[in-house]
């Protein structure tokens, strides 16, 4: 076991959710609330109505979470490469479909971890009403991450916990697939001949160049993933399962509501994949480092 890669896949998540979270905040408002029409317009009524800490509702939660869910992304990914390699013969090298089958099974490993603080941030997310409001104005229905995580359990059972599971493994799947294979491709590009760790410039590319792949292919199903998390949270429930919700959203805004959250997607991941895989690669030297006692010795995550 890669036990090394759990702990730096946990570090690297974490520092990515603390860089990208006010961008993820307007995304999801953008994909379930029709009140906001792009990204600026979100920014600026969400920064008129409830100030900075709009941007930051339920990210304690996802910080706890993402650290966990990362872990296993990572952890995941690195010994099932392991496994493979053994497969064919200890020490044999990976192939790209080793990579991309390894990406995959470590983005569905992580939904079990990862969905119910997945739904508690979408909800706290998508609730604009302050605390702070009058007498008049409607108070939010979530005082926190913790009340949001019960109030959905007594609502709608511990399963409710697990709305929008289904589409979360149909978006981390070839995310995550996509996502390792981008990265160890660039990195194995731009890293010179008999050089067995890429330099921080080729990392901090790759890695965001892999998070805007990796979410240009899971953009369509997170939106579908947002709205049944979403639905029946305020009023009557509108979808039946996971094709009713696809039908009804093409039927009412065309198919290319699917791209609607693809730009911020990729703007926000940018920086925040740079992050993760530096954190990732940073703190995997240094533990693999400390237990070999030759770091040169490492080749990072394929």
């Amino acid at each position: 076991m890669h036990f090394a890669d759990f702990a730096a896949g946990s570090i690297g998540g974490a520092c990515g959710v603390a860089v990208g979270y006010p961008l993820d905040t307007v995304k999801v408002r953008i994909q379930t609330q029709r009140q906001f029409t792009g990204i600026w317009q979100c920014f600026v009524t969400t920064t008129k109505n409830e100030g900075a800490r709009g941007f930051f509702k339920g990210m304690s939660l996802p910080v706890t979470t993402v650290s966990m869910t990362s872990s296993v992304v990572f952890g995941t990914y690195r010994n099932c490469l392991q496994c493979m390699s053994h497969f064919r013969g200890f020490g044999a090298p990976n192939t790209k479909l080793d990579i991309l089958m390894s990406g995959f099974a470590g983005g569905v490993a992580q939904i079990s971890v990862m969905a119910p603080g997945d739904i508690v941030k979408v909800r706290l997310q998508c609730q604009t009403e302050s605390m702070k409001s009058g007498i008049h104005q409607p108070k939010p229905k979530y005082r926190g991450p913790v009340h949001c995580l019960l109030k959905i359990a007594q609502e709608e059972g511990i399963l409710g916990l697990y709305k929008g599971a289904l589409p979360l493994a149909l978006r981390d799947g070839p995310s995550y697939a996509t996502y390792f294979l981008t990265y160890i491709t660039l990195c194995e590009k731009l890293t010179p001949a008999g050089q067995r760790q890429p330099e921080w410039p080729t990392v901090l590319l790759a890695g965001g160049v892999a998070g805007m792949a990796g979410w240009a292919v899971g953009t369509p199903m997170d939106v579908i993933k947002a709205r049944l998390q979403m639905d029946g949270a305020r009023e009557k429930k509108k979808y039946r399962g996971l094709l009713h919700c696809i039908r009804e959203t093409v039927r009412a805004e065309g198919p290319m509501v699917f791209l609607k959250s693809l730009g911020i997607n990729c703007l926000r991941a940018f920086p925040v994949n740079m992050v993760v895989f530096a954190m990732y690669e940073l703190t995997v030297r240094i533990l693999r480092s400390a237990s070999q006692g030759d770091v040169s010795e490492t080749k990072p995550l394929s």
